[in-house]
């Protein structure tokens, strides 16, 4: 009997096939028999204590999957096919892929609590819906401090010169962003210091990290994923474009696969027991220079480029976790 996969994830037709993660796993899902059901955040719904959903088969013409170039994949427009929507309870299925890329909002608050029930009536959530919703990807980090640069989290101004002060070079940025979204770099006799302060803290009414500026960033933010606790041998290196200190892609990084240093393996040995006690199958963590800046748990990415570049197959790998905990 085939095994039921859930996948909840944004639009699917709006998906990059030549970069999503998410269509890799969907594919390799696919490739092992499994019965693959499709739904958004709307789509999930509780009835008297069952997380339900109206979902979709999911299915791909495998003579579109993979794309061969980017072109071709904007160009085709049939290379998944879905059925009539039905309603599922997601506690009869085996596994759920909890997809949805940030904002992590309330929303996404209220779908991990529908999760919760999944999980609780025999469904593996990936990743656990309760860590998800207690974990800040940043904050995270703070638990890990040997791992990190100095560190300042408050929302109030003053600290956050006196920080400035200290290491004379920060950058600062807000706890809910993504893809490098106001995140700033403050150098000492700024002229801009307090507004940008008073921007980032909506005058001292929400929390925000300050961190000393690691000058490595020029040599990338490197996304290293880890699967049930293992590293990947390779990482992703974010390349700032010229004149940024972002090297996120959404900020215009180039992205550049290399294998991991001694470094990132330690930092990943100190993170790994967490991710594993805590139903966080996986991870992205974001390391510039020595130090771990962001533990990624929502909704990781760069599979493909990684794959692309070293003929690794993390899908695979996460499937082979996935199964293991199926048996």
């Amino acid at each position: 009997m085939k095994r039921k996969l859930g996948v909840v994830m944004d639009p699917i037709g709006s998906i990059n096939r030549t970069k999503d993660s998410t269509y890799k796993m969907l594919l390799e899902a696919e490739k092992r028999n499994f019965e693959i059901f499709y739904m958004e955040q709307s789509s999930l719904f509780i009835r008297d204590g069952v997380c339900f959903a109206s979902a979709q088969r999911l299915t791909f013409d495998p003579s579109l999957n993979p794309p061969k170039s980017h072109q071709l994949a904007e160009a085709q427009n049939n290379w998944y096919q879905l059925s009539q929507t039905e309603v599922i309870n997601l506690g009869t299925l085996d596994v759920v892929l909890m997809r949805k890329d940030p904002p992590f909002d309330m929303e996404y608050i209220y779908t991990t609590h529908q999760l919760d029930l999944a999980e609780r009536d025999g469904c593996l959530v990936v990743n656990a819906p309760g860590t998800l919703r207690n974990t800040n990807e940043k904050l995270l980090t703070q638990h890990f401090t040997e791992c990190c640069a100095p560190t300042l989290v408050t929302r109030t101004i003053a600290p956050i010169k006196n920080f400035l002060e200290e290491h004379q070079d920060i950058i600062v940025k807000p706890l809910d962003g993504m893809g490098g979204a106001s995140i700033f770099r403050l150098q000492q006799g700024d002229p801009n210091t307090n507004v940008i302060l008073e921007t980032i803290t909506q005058h001292q009414k929400e929390t925000v990290m300050a961190q000393k500026y690691i000058p490595e960033i020029t040599e990338g933010d490197k996304r290293i994923l880890l699967v049930d606790g293992e590293p990947v041998p390779y990482a992703l290196a974010r390349i700032p474009a010229q004149g940024e200190s972002r090297g996120n892609l959404a900020a215009g990084g180039t992205g550049r696969a290399q294998p991991l240093t001694d470094r990132d393996r330690w930092i990943a040995e100190q993170i790994a027991p967490f991710c594993k006690d805590n139903g966080l199958l996986f991870v992205g963590l974001d390391v510039i220079g020595d130090y771990v800046t962001e533990i990624n748990v929502t909704s990781p990415t760069c599979v493909q480029e990684i794959d692309n570049a070293y003929g690794t197959n993390i899908a695979g790998d996460l499937f082979d976790a996935i199964e293991k905990r199926l048996k």
